[in-house]
């Protein structure tokens, strides 16, 4: 077994949206306040002694939750055809990650809590 170093950091962002199709109240548009939090994986420190900089991970989520905030999901791509459930906003977030984090990590997960008690994870085996 190799050893592995993980970072997470943690963001949030506010939208709305609703769920295509489904049999409740969330067919009707509503908000949520957003957390994320990814976490990407190394094995490899740099000369700092430095897996993945926080600062730098801080900023490559902003740079795709920005896409995000304030705005209803619902009209950003893909999510006018494929529904935006938190399972499907952790997957596209997740493949926005891997194109902007530095190669030297792997994204490993990403994380959507749509509320404080309600969360969903993605990750590629």
């Amino acid at each position: 077994m190799s050893a592995r170093y993980s970072l997470t950091v943690k963001s949030h962002f506010d939208a709305a949206h609703f769920l295509y199709d489904y049999p409740g109240a969330c067919c009707e548009l509503h908000g949520h306040t957003w957390d994320v939090e990814v976490t990407v994986e190394g094995t490899e420190l740099d000369e700092l002694g430095i897996v993945y900089d926080f600062k730098a991970l801080k900023s490559d989520l902003a740079t795709v939750l920005e896409t995000y905030d304030h705005r209803n999901l619902n009209d950003i791509e893909p999510f006018s055809t494929v529904s935006p459930t938190a399972e499907n906003l952790a997957r596209i977030i997740y493949e926005a990650l891997v194109q902007v984090v530095d190669s030297r990590v792997q994204v490993a997960e990403v994380a959507v809590w749509e509320s404080p008690i309600a969360r969903v994870a993605y990750r590629v085996a």
